[in-house]
């Protein structure tokens, strides 16, 4: 079987890459492939999937696609985005290239998924990209994991942080929430068994260890392994907002990342009886013995948990002076995505008084600013791009943008899950002023114009959704 393997230089893909190399042929995925060396049944390639030719171009001939993305630190030099905004445009591409390129599955790792009224922003966006990756008609195969404990990643390893860094831990309430915890190597295994198996098709599978415990157990028995006495005193009124700033303080992981972590704390992260399934959901390894794997080459010379950081320091080294600009806005159910582009474009001398001037013509667009000749930016419509769904124009020219022989510099308007959003997204921009000039003035000012543009179009959404209602009303009312 040919798979592709996302995020196959990470934490769990490199983990996978070692089992799924042994018996299938494995088109590994990074977004640099720089120092990464071709092996048999191993070929690297490089590819940005936030752009579509590429998810286009490495899904060729490809049987199964596994998808371990996520986005919950930045993606271009400045990035403008949720992490919601940025999965859920990363999941559609992938997921339209593999419909296309008819990829037979498509495997995702998530987390388990609580019985709760209301999903943390982390859980939600979960379960909106395993319904994305679905929703094209290539059935998904979901493994949910609860915490993952492993040498490396996310979770276990700012777990293990705090224990080794504080004398002692005052407990909020969460700590009594409770998450069934799962060693790496069960994750991976879980996997293997999820590609391996070609009866699974459209569903979601929770998998975790044997035992269910909380958060407070995880620290107790994590500073019992390390052989460290850790004393422990509740304070539940401690909000989650503060815990975030003295978890990434200590952690020495970006807030980007401890900020969604913990706010799905809130919630009891356990497996459900209905996504069970035998040889999977029941992973062996203990709490115990997986912190004694993922903590045993600990000692070894060169290792260091991460160094302690300011918060809200930011970690990306990139030498492109890209800008990643990605926001949803709610439009009226009877637009179509063309619509809101031609709003849009529209919308900007409106909204600006005419201090900003729009020429609109046969898919070629002019920004103008007063005094200035040529126009600060110039946008073609490129159909090889769009779909009904999709409006995509290429910044061609404009004395604001810093124009390559490629058009991977787009304005680009998106439909997902056939809901009355639209993700509107500058991706590949570079502009032509000086970088701590343009951060402070174009960049601010674009902000504020995507903020202003989505309560308008919010307020256009539910004046029509009233609309509608009275109207049916006085139908009803007549009959």
């Amino acid at each position: 079987m040919k798979i592709l393997l996302t995020g196959a230089s990470g934490y769990i893909g490199g983990n996978l890459l070692k089992e799924l190399k042994k018996n299938h042929q494995v088109i590994a995925v990074s977004r640099s492939a720089q120092g990464k060396t071709n092996e048999e049944n191993v070929t690297w390639v490089a590819a940005d999937l936030f752009a579509p030719e590429d998810n286009q171009r490495i899904m060729q001939g490809i049987d199964l696609a596994v998808y371990l993305v996520h986005s919950m630190q930045p993606q271009a030099k400045l990035t403008q985005a949720s992490f919601e905004d940025m999965d859920a445009l990363l999941a559609d591409n992938f997921a339209r290239a593999a419909a296309t390129c008819g990829v037979k599955r498509i495997v995702y790792l998530s987390g388990i998924i609580p019985d709760a009224p209301k999903l943390s922003r982390h859980l939600a966006s979960r379960l909106e990209c395993e319904k994305i990756l679905g929703s094209y008609g290539v059935p998904v195969t979901t493994l949910r994991a609860g915490l993952i404990v492993g040498p490396q990643g996310s979770s276990f390893p700012i777990l293990q942080s705090l224990v080794q860094r504080l004398p002692g831990l005052v407990l909020p309430r969460w700590a009594y929430n409770r998450t069934h915890p799962v060693a790496l190597d069960d994750v991976v295994h879980g996997l293997l068994a999820v590609i391996e198996r070609q009866d699974l098709g459209q569903q979601a599978i929770d998998i975790g260890g044997p035992e269910e415990m909380t958060y407070r157990q995880l620290f107790e028995e994590t500073a019992q392994e390390l052989g460290k006495k850790l004393p422990m005193v509740d304070v539940p009124l401690i909000p989650v907002w503060l815990s975030k700033l003295w978890v990434t303080l200590i952690s020495g992981k970006p807030i980007e990342m401890v900020g969604p972590l913990l706010d799905s704390l809130v919630h009891d992260m356990v497996i459900s009886p209905e996504h069970t399934v035998e040889g999977i959901t029941d992973a062996p390894t203990t709490f115990r013995q997986s912190v004694r794997r993922a903590t045993e080459n600990q000692d070894s010379p060169g290792y260091s948990l991460p160094s302690i950081k300011i918060p809200f320091k930011k970690d990306m080294e990139n030498p492109k002076n890209d800008v990643k600009s990605i926001q949803r806005v709610r439009i009226p159910a009877s637009w179509s995505v063309q619509d809101t582009a031609d709003y849009y474009l529209a919308w900007l001398q409106r909204a600006s008084f005419k201090a900003v001037s729009t020429r609109v013509s046969q898919g070629h667009a002019e920004i103008h600013l007063p005094l200035l000749r040529d126009p600060i930016l110039v946008l073609d419509y490129s159909p090889a791009h769009s779909s009904e769904q999709d409006v995509v124009y290429v910044i061609s020219g404009g004395r604001l943008a810093r124009v390559k022989n490629d058009d991977r510099a787009r304005l680009i308007f998106r439909r997902v899950l056939a809901e009355d959003k639209v993700i509107i997204a500058i991706q590949e921009y570079e502009p032509t002023l000086p970088w701590f000039v343009y951060t402070l003035t174009q960049a601010r000012v674009h902000l504020v114009v995507m903020t202003i543009f989505g309560y308008e179009t919010a307020a256009l959404a539910t004046w029509e959704n009233l609309s509608q209602r009275l109207r049916s009303k006085k139908v009803s009312i007549a009959l």
